[in-house]
């Protein structure tokens, strides 16, 4: 068994030994180390902004989604109230002109001053080119009340220009106004001819057949002016099949009038000048 002073000097001999590291290599030893630590801080400041821009790119797809559903809802409502409108002008007769173009000229101020309004506040800027898909329903439907409605009121269509300028007063005059882009007001012009060419069918029946004739022309200029345009613009689905529908509308007017034509010009005869001249007018059948 080793004593305590020969165990402290074998402990000493295999330290002298042992082999020494140079200076160099210390100094090569610190610097790895000095950028390991540098590289750990670059990477932890990395990361640090990384979660930062995706945080900041999170809130703002957040926000968007959040005012897109708030767009939609806006645009319903745009969208079932613009179609009150237009049922209410199809209650018109020539016994309640009057009283029914003002109901429907009120209603068509709400839609203007409450739905339109909040849809404006959220597409203040340039959100409204982002969320063009979400509101243009709404949009296109809000265009064929208000132009059916003036047309039932003095005979002409609303320019895009008009139904804009009363769109103004509701943005903020610092920030761009929302302005109703030309494809939806075609779009919304498209839908126009159904009503109307319903409504040349129903003032037919009610014998009010030169009413009806100024529908036809109306419809048939709207529809020879679109099918120059249409070819000009980019391929759009929407317009093509719409315009497919115009057409049929167009027909149907004209067969309408047509059959008034000729049919009352058989009975007139008949019935002497002060009876309808067509059975679809109310008149008696003729045995």
């Amino acid at each position: 068994m080793l004593s305590c002073s020969s165990a402290f000097q074998r402990v000493a001999s295999l330290m002298f030994m042992a082999p020494k590291l140079k200076p160099q290599r210390l100094h090569q030893i610190a610097e790895t180390g000095a950028e390991q630590l540098a590289k750990k801080a670059r990477t932890m400041s990395t990361e640090s902004s990384m979660k930062d821009a995706f945080s900041q790119y999170a809130d703002y797809l957040n926000n968007f989604n959040e005012k897109r559903e708030r767009v939609v809802k806006a645009s319903r409502d745009i969208t079932m109230n613009s179609k009150k409108v237009i049922f209410q002008v199809h209650r018109l007769s020539k016994d309640n002109k009057e009283e029914v173009l003002e109901k429907a000229g009120k209603d068509l101020a709400a839609v203007r001053e409450q739905h339109f309004a909040r849809l404006m506040k959220e597409l203040q800027g340039t959100d409204f080119w982002k969320l063009r898909r979400a509101y243009s329903p709404g949009v296109q439907e809000y265009v064929e009340a208000a132009t059916f409605y003036k047309f039932c009121v003095s005979g002409t269509l609303s320019t895009l220009d008009e139904i804009n300028s009363t769109l103004l007063p509701l943005s903020d005059s610092s920030l761009e106004p929302l302005q109703i882009n030309i494809l939806d007001y075609i779009l919304g012009l498209a839908d126009l001819t159904g009503e109307l060419m319903r409504m040349a069918i129903g003032r037919i029946s009610d014998g009010e057949v030169e009413f009806a004739q100024r529908i036809c022309q109306f419809v048939r200029q709207i529809h020879r002016e679109l099918l120059l345009v249409v070819p000009k613009m980019d391929d759009s689905y929407d317009m093509k099949s719409k315009m497919e529908v115009m057409l049929q509308s167009v027909i149907k007017i004209e067969n309408a009038c047509f059959s008034v034509h000729v049919r009352g010009s058989e009975y007139i005869p008949l019935l002497g000048d002060d009876a309808p001249t067509s059975f679809l007018l109310g008149g008696a059948d003729v045995e």
